[in-house]
């Protein structure tokens, strides 16, 4: 069976890879490596499609050393094994790990003294954030290198030299600019997704045209370019609540659209629901109660038309007022109770020993509770709610807060019981 077209364009040399001057250029790190003849282990990371594997493997043979790939995810420890033991024999090996970020610790383990040593140099290459996904002792011994997506630019070059080339479509097909911009459009940065459409293009063409309309049809979607156990996957959810901090319901359309792709409800869930509260919170409580009713009618008619409520509940957060003061105002609780836990005064405690009937908290006198000091002795003058003025509903709040604060509490529970009921 023949290659993909993908396959077939992938470079073997570090001056045919697309993009990414920041490793490559003049000067740049793989640059100097091959011209000091002096390789180092790395851990490439990006999405998909960016030249990861390519970038390793062009680089190991510009170097002219050997190379073997391994996979994290599919490789065994007995092909470990084999990989080292060809490295002595050799005295170095160049060893690309795909998927890093899912070797187990048992391989870590055993490969951490041949990195250390340096009979085995690594590329490892993953998706993933290797400052979240990575054990430190391997990232400790790796120098940590962002492959970029690559530029609208970057793919429409790919492509033309994919119609040109001997090991592409060798120059068969006639393909116009806006043909290849709008696979470029399509693509996120992914060139392997962009070989394939131009392929798929070519196997669909009836000629030796390939038109616009033809790769409209042919191509429904655009490359989503992530999934939901990948770091873009949590960078989208991350956009969505900054947009939504932001007041920003365009955007915030944009990165649920995204997520819908995934369909990851649960996790969508967790996240708009806490935005929710942490970000509107008490400047309108109604919309909070909202998201959630939005979530449960989601849950029962499920996708596509789950994107309509969340949809409604989204923008309604968007444009509401906000405040952070409830989330402020227990964080500040719990900084002041990591330094100062104190126990709760005696006349609060559920079963009050050595106290005067006198002494007590009073259940029948309600006119009095607003009176009654609730914080330890030491924290009494302590403050940890602080109200957002950017709504009515809590300016409301902050102006009963204020008349209580006026008139102040007392720890002198007998004199306030003493007080004549109104």
């Amino acid at each position: 069976m023949a290659s993909t077209l993908a396959y077939r364009m992938r470079p073997t040399s570090l001056k045919d890879v697309l993009g990414q001057k920041h490793i490559i250029g003049e000067k740049a790190i793989f640059s100097q490596f091959v011209k000091k003849k002096h390789p180092m282990s790395c851990i490439l990371y990006g999405p998909p499609g960016c030249g990861k594997t390519t970038l390793a493997s062009a680089l190991a043979n510009d170097l002219d050393i050997p190379y073997r790939i391994f996979n994290a995810s599919t490789g065994n420890k007995k092909e470990m094994d084999m990989i080292i033991e060809e490295a002595k024999l050799s005295g170095e090996l160049f060893v690309i790990i795909d998927e890093v970020h899912r070797l187990n610790k048992d391989k870590q383990d055993h490969l951490l003294p041949h990195i250390e040593n340096g009979l085995l140099v690594i590329a490892g290459c993953t998706t993933a954030n290797p400052y979240h996904s990575i054990n430190p002792a391997i990232r400790s011994r790796c120098q940590i290198i962002e492959v970029k997506p690559l530029s609208k630019d970057d793919i429409v070059d790919g492509l033309k030299k994919a119609i040109v080339s001997d090991k592409g479509l060798k120059n068969e097909f006639k393909v116009e600019d806006d043909v290849l911009k709008y696979i470029a459009d399509l693509s996120s940065g992914d060139i392997r997704y962009a070989y394939n459409c131009l392929e798929l293009a070519s196997v669909l063409s009836d000629d030796t045209n390939i038109t616009l309309e033809m790769v409209k049809n042919s191509i429904q979607k655009a490359n989503a370019q992530f999934d939901k156990d990948e770091d873009q996957y949590y960078d989208t959810l991350s956009g969505l609540q900054k947009s939504i901090r932001g007041s920003d319901p365009n955007g915030a359309m944009y990165y649920f659209a995204k997520l819908i792709e995934a369909k990851d409800i649960e996790s969508l869930e967790r996240r708009v629901i806490t935005t929710a509260y942490e970000d509107i919170g008490l400047a309108n409580p109604n919309a909070c109660m909202r998201t959630v009713m939005a979530f449960q009618a989601a849950k029962v008619i499920g996708f596509p038309e789950a994107r309509i409520p969340l949809a409604s509940a989204i923008i309604d957060l968007c444009l509401s007022p906000k405040s952070k003061s409830s989330e402020n105002a227990i964080d500040a609780a719990l900084a002041s109770l990591a330094t100062h836990p104190y126990p709760a005064p005696s006349y609060l405690r559920l079963t009050p020993v050595g106290l005067e009937e006198d002494e007590k908290y009073d259940y029948s006198r309600p006119e009095l509770w607003e009176y009654i000091q609730y914080l330890p002795e030491q924290l009494k003058s302590e403050q940890f709610y602080i109200p957002w003025m950017t709504s009515n509903y809590e300016k409301a709040l902050a102006e009963n807060y204020r008349r209580i604060l006026k008139h102040g509490r007392t720890s002198r529970i007998k004199e306030l019981n003493h007080t004549k009921k109104k």
